[in-house]
Order: C-alpha cells, then structure tokens, then sequence
C-alpha cells in the first residue's frame, strides 16, 4: 500500500517552520486570501499545482518539498544511527555516504528561514 503525503499538513509544517501565522501566509497570498482559507488549505491532502506552486514560491521552499515530505520517513532516516554507537562523545550517524553533512543542511535552512521571517516582520511593520 503506497503512503500518501498530505500536501496541506505539509504547507503547514513549512508555514510554522517560517514563524509565520495563518494570517501573514494570507496577506502574502493576495486578497482573496484569510486565515479561514488557510486553515482550509491546510486541511486538503491535495493541493491544485498553481496553488501549490504559489504557496511554495511565498513559502521560499520548492514545490516538491511540500509534495514529498514525509515526517515519518525523515524521522527514520535520522534515526538510523551505526549500532547506536558513539565516537569520542559523538553519535556517528549513517547517512548513506552522503557527499554532505545534512545537519549542515539543516542549519542552513534555519538561518534561511529566521532571515526571511525578519525580512517578512520588516515588510509587515511598514
């Protein structure tokens, strides 16, 4: 059986990740747009591909990562750890070999996304 992502409960996690409430992500959507409609997003397993596509774009995170995430299988991967072992205080994670440091990954994209929730209280405050 093939698990499907929950395209609003992911714009919801992106959003929260952002600092952002509902109604900041409305205001940056357009008029149309209020809390109630995002709450209502948010809701949707499916999002359309333009709406997702616009959402993504004011979220600043690609339109696949909202299509694709999956909070289970990320919690997995970052759990499987060599034996559970620890190097000279260190935990020595297996990731795969990767040509990157994922943490390395991860940090980057917080610094990114306090830059752009100071960026957005600074729009918001004018």
């Amino acid at each position: 059986m093939e698990k499907t992502i929950h395209q609003g409960r992911n714009v919801r996690r992106f959003r929260e990740m952002m600092g952002l409430k509902q109604e900041a992500l409305a205001t940056e959507l357009g008029d149309e747009w209020n809390q109630r409609k995002i709450s209502l997003l948010e809701q949707k397993e499916a999002i359309e591909e333009p709406l997702l596509l616009q959402v993504a774009t004011v979220l600043k995170v690609p339109v696949e990562a909202i299509k694709n995430f999956d909070e289970e299988a990320a919690i997995a991967y970052f759990n499987t750890f060599e034996n559970g072992s620890i190097n000279n205080g260190h935990f020595s994670p297996n990731f795969n070999n990767c040509t990157f440091n994922p943490l390395d990954k991860i940090v980057d994209l917080y610094e990114r996304m306090l830059k752009e929730k100071d960026d957005l209280i600074q729009k918001l405050m004018k």
